[in-house]
C-alpha cells in the first residue's frame, strides 16, 4: 500500500500531514507534479514533463488497487475510481462511483459558466477545519486499506 499524491494543487498543510502519516505508518508516499514542490524529499517526488495532464497520466499508470490516491482533479479522480482505486481529496472527501459523476457534472457546468464569462466567484480557504477533516478521512481510509490488504 502506498499514498500517491497529485501534488500540484495539494495544500502545504495536507502535504505535511501525508508525510507525517506515511512516516508513522511506514507507508510509501509518492508526490507527482510537473515541477519540484518545496518541502518534499526528492526521493518521494516524481516530476513529469510539462505536457498537459502528464502528471495525471503517471499517477494512473502507477496506481495499484491497494493504493490511496489524493487529488482535487475530478477528471483524474473519475478515471481512478472507475478503475477501482480509492481516491480522496485534500478536504477528506472520498470519491466513489456514486458521487464522482455528480461532482464531475457540477464541475463541468461551472467550468462551462466560467468559459462563457459567467464564472462563479470562489473563496477557497484551507484552514484547521479542512485539515482536521482531511486527517480523519486519511486515517480512516488508510486503516481500511491496511485491513483489506491484510485479509486479502
Amino acid at each position: 500500500m502506498r499514498i500517491l499524491i497529485d501534488a500540484d494543487s495539494c495544500p502545504k498543510a495536507a502535504r505535511e500531514m501525508v508525510l507525517r502519516f506515511a512516516s508513522r505508518l511506514k507507508i510509501i508516499a509518492i508526490f507527482y507534479a510537473n515541477r519540484k514542490i518545496p518541502g518534499i524529499p526528492e526521493t518521494q517526488m516524481v516530476i513529469s514533463s510539462n505536457d498537459e495532464g502528464a502528471a495525471d497520466k503517471l499517477i494512473i499508470k502507477s496506481a495499484l488497487k491497494d493504493d490511496l490516491i489524493l487529488t482535487r482533479d475530478l477528471p483524474l479522480a473519475e478515471s481512478l475510481v472507475e478503475a477501482g482505486n480509492t481516491v480522496m481529496d485534500d478536504r477528506g472527501r472520498v470519491f466513489t462511483c456514486e458521487n464522482i459523476r455528480e461532482l464531475r457534472s457540477i464541475r463541468d457546468f461551472t467550468v462551462g459558466l466560467a468559459e462563457s464569462g459567467l464564472g462563479i466567484e470562489r473563496t477557497a480557504s484551507y484552514g484547521k477545519k479542512e485539515l482536521s477533516s482531511f486527517a480523519n478521512s486519511l486515517d480512516r481510509e488508510l486503516t481500511r486499506l491496511k485491513s483489506q490488504s491484510a485479509s486479502g
